[in-house]
C-alpha cells in the first residue's frame, strides 16, 4: 500500500510539472511506473480535478446589467493593453483578476490551492450562481493611488426589503480598500474600518466604489472610500480604513 501510494505521489509530482491537455508526451518520467488500472485512471482524472485555468470572476457574465457593462468597457478602454501605441488619454487603468481562493494562481498555484485550501473560499467569491450575490470588478490607476470597483448587488444580499444589507456593503468596502492596500504593500490586515451609511442601495443596482490613498506612515496605510451611484450624483456610503503591512510569517502563524 505504501509503495503504491508512493508511486501515485511521484506520478502527481511529475504530472504537476507537465502541461495537461497537450498531445501525449513521448518523454517518460523515470520515477513513475503506472502498473495498475487505478493508477492509469488517476492520470486521466487529474487534469479534470485540477483545471489549468481557474475561473476569473472579474470577467463579464450573463448577469451583468447595462450599467455594469458600460462602466467595465469604459475602464477597459483606458487599460494599458487597449491604449498601447496610442496617444495619451489621461488616466491609465489596469483590471485586477479575481479568483475564489486566496492563494495566487501562479504556476502550480491552482494545485496547491486545491490541496492546502481544499474547502476554503474567498467570502465574496463563494457563490457560483452568476448575479446572485457579489458581482464586481476592480481597476487600479497606474500610480496605485486610486482604485475603482464596479459593484452589482445580487438578490442574496438583501437587508432592508429591496435593498442591500449594510454588512454586504461594508464587506465590499473592506474588499476594495484592502485590495488597494495590498497593491501598495502586500500582505496587509485591516486594523480599523469606519463606515457611514448615507442612502440605501437598491438590490440589483450598480454602484461605484472608489478607494483613495490618503497617507502612508511606515507600516500604516490610511485609505478613504466612497460608494456612489454610477453617475456620481448620489452618495450611498463613505468610509475610512487603516491597514497595517505585515510579514508573511505573521500571516501564516497559527
Amino acid at each position: 500500500m505504501a509503495r503504491s501510494l508512493g508511486r501515485i505521489v511521484s506520478g502527481f509530482r511529475c504530472f504537476g510539472s507537465l502541461p495537461f491537455g497537450n498531445p501525449p508526451l513521448k518523454t517518460q518520467c523515470s520515477g513513475v511506473l503506472f502498473r495498475t488500472t487505478s493508477e492509469r485512471t488517476l492520470v486521466h482524472v487529474l487534469p479534470k480535478i485540477f483545471p489549468r485555468k481557474p475561473r476569473d470572476f472579474s470577467l463579464p457574465n450573463s448577469s451583468w446589467g447595462k450599467e455594469m457593462m458600460e462602466l467595465y468597457n469604459h475602464y477597459n478602454r483606458l487599460s494599458k493593453e487597449a491604449t498601447e501605441g496610442q496617444e495619451d488619454h489621461g488616466e491609465e487603468w489596469t483590471r485586477l483578476p479575481s479568483y475564489n481562493r486566496t492563494l495566487k494562481y501562479a504556476t502550480g498555484g491552482a494545485y496547491l490551492s486545491k490541496i492546502i485550501q481544499s474547502k476554503a473560499r474567498l467570502f465574496t467569491r463563494n457563490i457560483r450562481d452568476p448575479g446572485a450575490a457579489f458581482e464586481y470588478v476592480l481597476f487600479f490607476r497606474q500610480d496605485k493611488l486610486k482604485c475603482v470597483c464596479i459593484f452589482q448587488a445580487g438578490h442574496l444580499l438583501e437587508g432592508p426589503p429591496g435593498h442591500v444589507h449594510g454588512g454586504a456593503i461594508a464587506t465590499m468596502i473592506d474588499t476594495v480598500t484592502g485590495t488597494h492596500a495590498s497593491l501598495l504593500s502586500a500582505p496587509v490586515m485591516t486594523a480599523n474600518l469606519n463606515v457611514n451609511y448615507r442612502s440605501p442601495i437598491p438590490l440589483g443596482s450598480t454602484v461605484l466604489i472608489e478607494s483613495i490613498l490618503d497617507k502612508e506612515d511606515g507600516r500604516k496605510m490610511y485609505i478613504s472610500c466612497r460608494v456612489t451611484s454610477t453617475d456620481g450624483s448620489k452618495l450611498h456610503t463613505e468610509a475610512t480604513a487603516l491597514f497595517l503591512s505585515i510579514s508573511v510569517s505573521n500571516l501564516l502563524r497559527r
